[in-house]
């Protein structure tokens, strides 16, 4: 591993991977949010994005939901009507 940033508080290295790792000045390990952000502050890593999310994916179930209501109230619909036309 190579340092690539020294400060009073941590130590940042490259590792062959071509990842970074933060040990701070108690030689402990810095992970998490806390090392997210040191390499954030340095530049050496983007911003992680927000995954969008998938709208069409909820659409196709929406549809499957609506369609199944549908059948279910239809023979329910025709066995009023077929026993309102006997009555006639």
């Amino acid at each position: 591993m190579k340092v690539v940033a020294r400060t009073d508080e941590y130590t940042i290295y490259q590792k062959r991977s071509e990842r970074y790792a933060v040990q701070d000045s108690g030689k402990g390990w810095v992970n998490g949010d806390a090392k997210v952000a040191i390499l954030l502050q340095h530049k050496l890593i983007e911003a992680p994005r927000p995954k969008a999310p998938e709208p069409e994916a909820e659409a196709p179930a929406a549809e499957e939901a609506s369609t199944e209501e549908a059948s279910a109230e239809a023979p329910a619909a025709e066995t009023s009507d077929e026993g309102a036309e006997k009555s006639e």
